[in-house]
């Protein structure tokens, strides 16, 4: 299964609706298929436009790595050289942070990621996993 643009959109849709709900800082939403080629993005109104590099970091070391950035940060936390090297390998695309979503199935396949940024990474992580659970999916953060 595939992230269809349909469901990158309800999940950026209802995230932000979620960040909104919260009165987060203004979010960035990126959704990733599971190659980690962006399937839709939005940036709100207020955001600064860095954001992207930091979404798309997010999901990205996410689905590259198959660990969401909860566990991406433990990782960085034990093992630095490692995600370092990593990193490096990915040209430095990676920001290993809450906030990077795993996506799956309902049979729990890794079918993309979701990176959102803008708030701190947990209220942002929060943020994603409400958008993805309003698609149908299953997110790990």
């Amino acid at each position: 299964m595939t992230i269809s643009l349909r469901k990158a959109r309800t999940i950026i849709r209802k995230t932000l609706e979620k960040g909104r709900e919260l009165e987060l800082k203004p979010l960035s939403v990126v959704v990733l298929d599971a190659g980690g080629h962006v399937q839709a993005f939005e940036r709100e109104d207020g955001a600064s436009p860095g954001r992207f590099a930091i979404a798309h970091g997010k999901a990205y070391g996410a689905v590259m790595l198959g660990m969401a950035g909860t566990a991406q940060m433990a990782r960085a936390e034990q093992q630095a050289y490692f995600m370092g090297a990593v990193n490096g390998l990915f040209g430095g695309q990676m920001v290993p942070v809450p906030g990077g979503v795993l996506l799956r199935d309902k049979k729990g396949a890794v079918i993309g990621a979701v990176g959102v940024t803008g708030d701190t990474s947990d209220n942002d992580a929060t943020a994603a996993l409400a958008g993805i659970e309003a698609a149908g999916l299953t997110g790990e953060i």
